[in-house]
């Protein structure tokens, strides 16, 4: 199946979705991100992370704590988790939810894992200590039952991901803002994990980190081998592997003939990866514009949130219509294998989404007890 270029469905967007607002265009490229944001919120549901995702936190730099950079998402070591069946009526507040649990001993948050409107919170933090964080996720609501999954989570990640997109304007060769984002970017990649890049007087590239005090120096891309997949858990005491996720549109140009902009971002990040244009196109098309039945609930909300005189925006990978969050579980998990190919690898080169998944999957496994 072919799909329309992003520049054509940005603009079947502008005219059906936004034309009610001042700069149709920016709206419908606005709109783009937080769908980006979405489609890597739930490929990583997908791959079986849910328990271990945060949504925004704060990352403080290495060394340096008092500094810290809000990104889209963080993976945690899983510290406990339970299942509760909760029978009270919506909405489900996380002080509820703490009484449930007996948890009086510390602070809540005050969030709202789902209100009176079906409206969900993903990655919802009921609670928060100075070493953990507790949250909630709604795995099955029937009509008196609701099964929740409450689980702690380590504050210090193990990875993290940033998405950026920039668009075209109108009579522009290429967004204005493009070289800004990237290094954006590239700056909380290198600032954020104990594992730092440094360059030879020859250009080849290098990490450092401590052990108990003392640098360790290899060629990068050995010692991030070894991080991962070694067994020396000192090494991981700080470590955050950083994931990076652009999409074209014009800007980043493509993986074998990268701008500036996109050479900047391949060389901080640790796994740089590419969503094509085809791939964003085609959730455009068959879940918003298009969709069958079964994901019509998508379109919904869509819609909903972008409607004339709205009153809030249910379409965001933080907060969503249930039955949407329902059917784009049910698409990703039906097309997975088709999903995985909208990425293209740009860093590191010949590895592909399935290594990044096994990797991911490593350090969730690590015994964090002994580490932290």
């Amino acid at each position: 199946m072919s799909y329309p270029s992003i520049d054509t469905l940005q603009k079947i967007l502008s005219e059906r979705i936004f034309s009610h607002t001042q700069d149709a265009k920016k709206a419908a490229g606005r709109a783009l991100g937080t769908i980006i944001e979405i489609i890597s919120f739930y490929l990583l549901r997908e791959w079986g992370f849910n328990k271990y995702i945060s949504i925004e936190r704060g990352l403080a730099e290495y060394g340096n704590p008092e500094i810290k950079h809000n990104v889209e998402f963080t993976l945690h070591p899983l510290i406990s988790e339970q299942q509760i069946t909760f029978q009270g009526i919506k909405p489900i507040t996380s002080r509820k939810l703490l009484k449930s649990l007996n948890y009086n001993d510390i602070v809540s948050k005050n969030n709202t894992l789902i209100d009176k409107n079906e409206r969900l919170k993903n990655a919802c933090i009921i609670a928060e200590t100075n070493k953990y964080i507790v949250l909630a996720s709604l795995l099955k609501m029937e009509e008196k039952n609701i099964v929740i999954d409450i689980y702690q989570q380590h504050k210090k990640p193990y990875a993290m991901f940033e998405c950026k997109r920039v668009g075209i304007e109108d009579g522009t060769k290429k967004g204005p803002q493009t070289i800004e984002k990237a290094k954006q970017g590239a700056y909380v990649a290198k600032m954020t994990s104990s594992l730092q890049k440094i360059r030879t007087d020859k250009g080849k590239l290098y990490g450092i980190i401590y052990e108990k005090g003392q640098p360790i120096i290899k060629p990068y891309t050995k010692l991030l081998y070894d991080i991962i997949y070694g067994h020396n858990s000192h090494l991981l005491t700080d470590f955050t592997l950083s994931i990076g996720i652009v999409s074209n549109h014009g800007n980043w140009f493509t993986s074998d003939d990268m701008n500036k902009e996109l050479k900047v971002l391949a060389q901080s990040y640790d796994w740089l990866l590419f969503l094509t244009d085809l791939g964003l196109a085609q959730f455009i098309s068959e879940l918003l514009l298009n969709p069958k039945p079964e994901y019509q609930a998508i379109q919904n909300a869509f819609f909903e949130s972008y409607k004339e005189g709205k009153k809030s925006n249910i379409f965001t990978k933080t907060k969503i219509d249930y039955k949407a969050h329902i059917a784009l579980q049910s698409y990703f998990h039906k097309n997975i294998s088709t999903i995985e190919t909208w990425f293209n690898i740009i860093t590191p080169k010949q590895k592909d989404m399935q290594i990044l998944k096994n990797e991911l999957e490593l350090l969730s496994q690590k015994n964090w007890r002994e580490i932290l």
